[in-house]
């Protein structure tokens, strides 16, 4: 067996460790209480922060299973006081959880999925595999929560859809929202840990004198900015990045013909997608009435006039996404007047509020909601 050398989870710009606020870990650690709970695919970066919310939120080691592919299987994770080993991600051995989180590409998710399900599992889906399928609920629980409700697989969106949509959606429910334009500069961790290690490498070279060569991205992603990687659709000179924001959004709100454009950047930042938000509203707002619909918010921190500007730092390795900027679009116009059109900046942290932590939100309320009995099974090894 190799002990797992890292810390757990990404500790790129996480300054003090915790991830959640204090009423977080409680409300997690009080609905998976005597929950066995899988994590499939845990030694990505998806996976690693998972298991690094479980941690802190004191979900016990032996409640907890970590799988991974054959060539991972063995391997040692450090959690909490215990100890995790990573089990090879066989659906006899993972249907013994009451809650599978799935942090795969949409292929495997695919096959994985559905046989989970029919074993009695509660399934949430990272990967784009179901975010579209009709018959699949797509969730933010702090938006569509309700759509969770006896639902057995669930599909959590893509990161930036997130963080766009938990600063949007407040406003949007108050003045309504005709018109949404989302710039992204999202991090490379987005891209996962290759990414990450391919960015700190380019760095260095960079630093010291050397042309950086590409790694993970198509072009050098040390004090770079360029568009998403992901493919440009032919014809249309969008990419998939930009489409998932559009459609999913749609799905999500239940518009489908909402006005939604997209924009996506890659910075030369470890974690943390940026957003600037160009929202048109149906009704017009104050400064002051949007920064109280975002502040009844539960999953949003707004920046007060000491730091009026979220920053990726900021908001690294924390669950809450980081709201301000608030403004007229016009920046000619008057502040203290009623508009229709304005701009709003939000930051979060891809990998929690963007992925892991909206997947455990939903595991935590789908257990509750489809009534399935804890500790259904018995959690030892196969």
């Amino acid at each position: 067996m190799t002990r797992c050398t890292t810390a757990l989870g990404l500790g790129y710009g996480v300054h003090d460790g915790a991830r959640m606020t204090d009423g977080q870990r409680r409300w997690l650690a009080e609905r998976l209480a005597d929950r066995p709970v899988a994590v499939v695919g845990v030694t990505g970066a998806v996976g690693l922060e998972t298991l690094a919310l479980l941690a802190e939120a004191g979900v016990e080691a032996g409640r907890i299973r970590a799988f991974a592919s054959e060539r991972s299987a063995g391997r040692i994770i450090l959690y909490g006081g215990g100890e995790i080993e990573v089990e090879h991600a066989e659906p006899e051995r993972i249907a013994d959880a009451d809650a599978a989180i799935l942090a795969l590409d949409a292929e495997l998710s695919r096959d994985l999925a559905p046989r989970l399900v029919e074993s009695g599992a509660v399934v949430i889906d990272h990967s784009s595999a179901f975010r579209l399928d009709p018959s699949v609920p797509l969730v933010i629980p702090e938006i569509n929560g309700g759509a969770i409700a006896g639902a057995r697989l669930i599909a959590s969106p893509n990161c930036t859809t997130t963080i766009a949509m938990i600063a949007a959606d407040p406003i949007r429910r108050l003045f309504g929202i005709e018109t949404l334009s989302v710039v992204s500069y999202q991090a490379a961790s987005g891209a996962g840990t290759a990414a990450v290690r391919g960015l700190a490498a380019e760095s260095r070279a960079a630093l010291d004198g050397a042309e950086p060569a590409p790694d993970v991205f198509p072009v050098p992603a040390a004090f770079n900015v360029f568009p998403h990687e992901s493919l440009v659709a032919p014809g249309a000179h969008v990419n998939n990045e930009e489409l998932k924001i559009v459609r999913e959004s749609r799905r999500i709100w239940d518009d489908e013909v909402m006005s939604i454009e997209a924009t996506c950047l890659r910075v030369p930042v470890f974690r943390t997608h940026t957003v600037a938000l160009r929202l048109a509203l149906e009704n017009p707002a104050t400064v002051e009435g949007i920064e109280a619909a975002l502040r009844d918010s539960d999953a949003l921190e707004v920046c007060d006039e000491s730091s009026p500007a979220p920053t990726s730092l900021d908001a690294a390795g924390r669950c809450m996404v980081l709201v301000g900027r608030v403004r007229p679009a016009d920046p000619t116009a008057a502040i203290d007047r009623e508009h229709r059109v304005f701009t709003v900046v939000a930051a979060g942290d891809q990998l929690l509020k963007g992925s892991a932590w909206n997947g455990l939100q939903i595991a935590a309320r789908a257990l509750d909601r489809a009534g399935v009995r804890a500790g259904r099974r018995r959690i030892g090894r196969v």
